[in-house]
């Protein structure tokens, strides 16, 4: 997913997401405030087939 989009669910969800930020904090944040751990990018595997963000997470 390119940032543009991410930064548009970001201010949906209130989530800071300025230049600068790195990719990934932003999808964290945006995680927690959907009630989701913050897991992005942090794992080699996932269970979790219904994510918005597994496929660039797993890349």
């Amino acid at each position: 997913m390119k940032i543009q989009e991410i930064r548009k669910i970001a201010k949906q969800w209130n989530v800071d997401a300025r230049i600068g930020r790195d990719k990934a904090d932003v999808i964290r944040d945006i995680q927690m405030r959907e009630g989701y751990t913050p897991c992005f990018g942090t794992k080699a595997e996932c269970d979790e087939y219904v994510c918005l963000w597994r496929e660039d997470c797993l890349k």
